[in-house]
């Protein structure tokens, strides 16, 4: 994602546990959790296991800042660099590696967030450690758009991740209507896909927030989606809100989301406008969310294994195919090879891995045991391509592969 800071790489590895002992990420006991290494489902070894747990707390203990009002934020960065908690970081550090983050800290940070939440629902992208909220990416004063689109869905999935996960009801009635609102402010055509105007684009998809995809979004609709979902199946199990608008809108983008298949390929469009180009995140993404037939699945995942050393480096995964050098438009320039131009990336790992595991075990396997050794080598970084890498200690890199060192359902 788009961020504004300095990055300090002599800092690397002396700063990542710089926690005061009595603030730490949770109470006594984080450490004492169930061992990752028990039924984990791709067969690693007890020592890969046990290093991407103790590194992942490392990661979440040093990107810890407080708040202008006393909340501990978890900032994007394992060395606090960033004063800002984002949105869509906060998910899926919860959704991946909830089990490693104290629930009070997750309960401020979702209220922390929620006070940021403009008149016209709109949810921030980010809000800084002063209280400020900022709604797109870019820098303070120096917005690439008006707005995120994912910021309403990221903020659903963010409360409803915690929610399941702790089982406090309290929290998501008190909350709902302020998720709804910030759902409802998503622009949606009659189809039910997230629509993004060519004349007035908004930024999409936080991990391609420089990419100036237009007309029905692939990303961001899943990520609607599954917003949408969860919030019907909560407000079913705790009998409030309005359910039936929920389910009605998740239902709208599966029945709807063909629109962007790329039948010659097997795959996703990105966008049916601007940045019509083949999604390899989003594909995946679409799989692993169930949303896809029988046969789309077949193809996809037989399309990411045939495809592999086109678009996997070290374990990691680019956004594009391998023919695909850059995308089509950017809100700003951004060389072919960097960042989310065409570098390797960690986050989707979560759900490509799986996907992959459909067509090929061993590769699955494989692809993960890659990228916990160049981690081990390297560090954990945001991306990376050939002599270059772009923010170290990368919080989200370590969050999102942990959650597949855990016994986790591979078939869904």
């Amino acid at each position: 994602m788009m961020r504004i800071g300095t990055y300090f790489l002599c800092l690397l590895f002396t700063c990542a546990c710089t926690v005061n002992s009595n603030e730490s990420t949770s109470a006594q006991g984080l450490n004492d959790k169930q061992d990752t290494n028990k039924n984990n489902p791709y067969g690693l070894s007890e020592e890969k296991t046990q290093w991407m747990k103790e590194a992942t707390l490392q990661q979440l203990k040093g990107c810890r800042v407080k708040a202008h009002d006393g909340t501990w934020i978890h900032t994007p960065d394992g060395v606090g660099n960033y004063k800002a908690l984002w949105t869509r970081d906060s998910y899926y550090m919860v959704e991946y590696a909830g089990d490693l983050i104290d629930p009070e800290d997750i309960k401020a940070s979702i209220y922390y967030l929620l006070k940021g939440q403009r008149e016209d629902g709109c949810m921030p992208d980010r809000v800084n450690a002063a209280g400020q909220a900022i709604y797109s990416p870019g820098a303070p004063g120096k917005p690439l758009a008006d707005h995120a689109l994912d910021n309403g869905p990221f903020m659903a999935m963010l409360a409803c991740s915690y929610v399941n996960q702790y089982k406090d009801e309290a929290l998501f009635r008190e909350v709902e209507p302020q998720l709804r609102r910030g759902l409802d402010h998503t622009s949606v055509k009659e189809s039910g896909l997230v629509y993004n105007h060519p004349n007035n684009p908004q930024c999409v998809y936080g991990f391609t927030d420089i990419v100036k995809k237009t007309g029905n979004l692939l990303f961001s609709s899943l990520l609607y989606y599954k917003a949408n979902l969860e919030m019907y199946q909560l407000c079913q199990k705790y009998k409030c809100g309005n359910p039936s608008t929920y389910k009605r809108r998740s239902e709208y983008v599966r029945q709807s989301i063909y629109k962007l298949w790329n039948e010659e390929n097997g795959m996703f469009w990105a966008a049916d406008k601007d940045c019509k180009q083949i999604d390899i995140w989003g594909s995946a993404y679409a799989v692993d969310l169930g949303i896809t037939s029988d046969e789309q699945t077949k193809r996809i995942t037989e399309y990411l294994v045939t495809h592999y050393d086109e678009i996997v480096r070290k374990g990691q995964i680019r956004h594009l195919t391998g023919t695909d050098s850059s995308w089509d438009q950017l809100f700003k320039s951004c060389k072919e090879g960097t960042y989310q131009n065409g570098a390797y990336w960690a986050t989707p790992l979560s759900w490509m891995i799986p996907v992959f595991e459909k067509h090929d075990k061993a590769l699955a396997k494989k692809m993960l045991e890659v990228v916990i050794d160049d981690f081990q080598n390297n560090g954990i970084n945001e991306c990376i391509n050939e002599d270059y890498l772009k923010v170290p200690d990368f919080v989200v890199s370590a969050t999102n592969v942990y959650s597949l060192t855990r016994e986790v359902k591979l078939s869904k």
